[in-house]
């Protein structure tokens, strides 16, 4: 067959191994870490599905080295460890009997050691290493590394990866970047030493050539050896794309394959992964000033996930392989896809980090569109019924269509049934927010996925308990989704106001001067969608607080949005809306007009409890999902959604 995306697809040697194409799944931590440092088998099976999905390669991160300096809590590969090597050969096997190239990423934390993303848990009781004697911004003191210690880390180094080679990893990724042990002695922001290992460049790459050589003589000659770098820190004070270039110039004699990626995680969150509000491959550009300078097959990584802009990519000679991370948790099977020219029924990742958040919240792993993730062991595989079943689905938002595509699945006979003229719900209205389309997206693919399973949708039909009745479903799924929530004050049902559910609709009535209403995630996603499009923009919210329903890693993000595009009342009690703004009451009394000649209402949503009410009792089983239940995120409209379809 010809392959529509052939540069993705075309396999490629490194070393002594052949990867069967250029899509490789990034490093993504494991979630059942056990107390002692080993792969859990819930990470096991995590791994696997994206070998099944079809990658190239699968990288598992992160095996700390050198347990005396570094106490994160993440992998060690230490035969004194029970069960250790075990836990990571069943790992590398369970990558590579799909066809997938097992890599294990190897890294040390160095200051921001004896944590995980998050400094909450530290372990106060070890003292912090790094390249030199400092003080954290969180006043944590680091001690420089003596000259025996890091002897003894590069020599851990050495030592992991034959441990790995031993496992069945075919190729070992060390990591060089975003802020860890090698990325600090490399940068001339944290290495402030006066020995052989700071000050020139060529200093400042010694300890990491060093590892190199350590782990080459380990695992031998045409063992692929991968070095991940930050291309450039994007910090004052770090060094920058040209001295990225440099540095890959003193690295590329020791490694098979460079990893290009950017940033810090504590310094830049979102260049190291680009929230929605960057474009999609903001970070190529590094990987592609560099190769101009190496010959070594170089990787680039951050936002990708549309096939025709890494075909593109891999065709221009940007880079040789393409990493993606999220984008194979949102769909572990795009690789397959791709191969096999399905690219159509890709579900692409939102960026809304859901993923990351929870690790950082309950130190699990879940994924927005893909109910799955991080469950992959708990048996909720789809299965076919034992008996099939008439099933009714009232709504036609993400909800609702994942239950009726997965009841599809299930083999059961199913109808679904939306009251308005086009299906996805409450996302339709993320169609004119363009950092935001990909949630419009989304229900668009899975309304494909739902017709395609055979699901008969019913559009300008609102199921009533009669409706139901009639029909004589024996299950019904209630998907009615939620109402804007718009309060009785004077002016807000005045024609100068839009709600912001409606936007999509009526965002030509929207003037060049408006006041967001409503400081919720919808509010101000809305508002600095309208100030990047050059409006000025008011935001008025009654709390202290704007977005508290936003997760911990999207919302630093988007408030920095804020403050670049909108001018934010806080503490403000919308009081009346006038045809120029909305006049508002502060926390002491006082009366304030904020101006605008456009008002946005996004005060909030609130479950449709009257339809469910009507349609509780309307079949023998009834499931209530989504915002129908409780005004939620999408996240909770797809898992329940899956999960009230697997109940059936």
């Amino acid at each position: 067959m010809e392959r529509k995306y052939p540069n993705l697809t075309k396999p490629i040697t490194i070393g002594n191994v052949t990867f069967r194409n250029r899509m490789f799944s990034a490093p993504m931590g494991g979630t059942d870490i056990t107390n002692d440092g080993c792969i859990g088998p819930k990470s096991t099976a995590f791994y696997e599905l994206r070998a099944k999905g079809g990658a190239g390669a699968v990288t598992v991160s992160e095996c700390m080295v050198h347990p005396k300096t570094d106490g994160s809590h993440a992998y060690h590969l230490d035969t004194s460890i029970l069960n250790s090597l075990a836990a990571a050969t069943y790992t590398a096997d369970a990558i590579r009997r799909h066809g997938a190239i097992p890599s294990l990423e190897l890294s040390h934390s160095g200051m921001y050691a004896g944590t995980y993303m998050t400094d909450k848990n530290r372990q106060y009781s070890m003292n912090q290493w790094g390249p030199s004697d400092t003080v954290r911004p969180d006043g944590v003191p680091v001690k420089a590394l003596t000259k025996e210690l890091i002897r003894e880390i590069v020599e851990a180094y050495g030592k992991t990866a034959a441990l790995a080679k031993r496992a069945g990893f075919e190729m070992l990724m060390i990591h060089g970047g975003h802020g860890w042990l090698i990325n600090q002695f490399l940068s001339p922001y944290f290495n402030k030493r006066t020995d052989e290992y700071g000050g020139s460049l060529e200093n400042r790459c010694r300890f990491a050539i060093e590892v190199l050589k350590s782990v080459r003589q380990a695992v031998g000659d045409k063992f692929p050896i991968e070095f991940r770098m930050s291309g450039s820190e994007l910090f004052e004070g770090g060094y920058d794309l040209s001295g990225g270039v440099e540095i890959a110039k003193q690295i590329e004699p020791y490694i098979d394959l460079l990893h290009v990626s950017a940033g810090t995680y504590q310094r830049g969150f979102g260049d190291t992964h680009p929230s929605m509000f960057k474009e999609h491959g903001c970070n190529v550009y590094l990987a592609a000033e560099i190769k101009k300078h190496v010959s070594v097959p170089v990787a680039t990584i951050g936002a990708l996930n549309s096939p025709e802009q890494m075909e593109k990519i891999i065709a221009d000679g940007q880079a040789d392989i393409v990493y993606m991370a999220r984008a194979l948790l949102a769909d572990p099977y795009l690789p397959r896809k791709v191969t096999e020219n399905r690219d159509q029924e890709i579900v692409h990742c939102l960026r809304c980090f859901t993923c990351m958040a929870e690790r950082a919240a309950t130190s699990t792993r879940r994924c927005t569109v893909n109910p799955l993730i991080g469950r992959e062991l708990d048996g909720v595989e789809i299965q076919p019924a034992p008996v099939k079943k008439k099933v009714l689905v009232a709504g036609g938002g993400p909800g609702g269509l994942y239950a009726a595509w997965t009841a599809a699945r299930r083999g059961h006979k199913v109808i679904l049934c939306e009251k308005e003229n086009a299906l996805g719900g409450i996302l339709k209205s993320e169609q004119a927010i363009p950092f935001k389309k990909e949630m419009y997206d989304l229900a668009q693919t899975y309304a494909l996925f739902a017709r395609e399973a055979g699901v008969e949708i019913r559009l300008n039909t609102e199921v009533t308990r009669e409706y139901a009745e009639k029909e004589g479903a024996d299950a019904l799924i209630i998907a009615v989704g939620s109402r804007p929530l718009v309060p009785p004050i004077p002016g807000l049902d005045g024609e100068n106001v839009v709600i912001v559910n409606n936007y999509y609709l009526e965002k030509d009535k929207v003037t060049d001067k408006v006041v967001v209403f409503g400081g919720g995630l919808a509010g101000c996603e809305c508002a600095v969608h309208l100030g990047m499009e050059g409006k000025e923009v008011h935001l008025v919210e009654m709390r202290d607080q704007l977005a508290p329903d936003a997760n911990v890693r999207h919302r630093p993000l988007l408030m920095a949005e804020i403050d670049k595009y909108v001018t934010v009342h806080t503490g403000y009690k919308g009081k009346q809306v006038t045809d120029q703004g909305i006049l508002c009451e502060d926390k002491e009394g006082k009366e304030h007009l904020v101006p605008g000649t456009t008002v946005i209402c996004a005060l909030g949503q609130r479950s449709r409890t009257d339809m469910v009410e009507e349609l509780r009792d309307a079949a023998p089983y009834v499931a209530v999902i989504g915002d129908a239940s409780k005004v939620s995120t999408i996240i909770n409209a797809v898992y329940w959604g899956y999960h009230a379809a697997l109940d059936i």
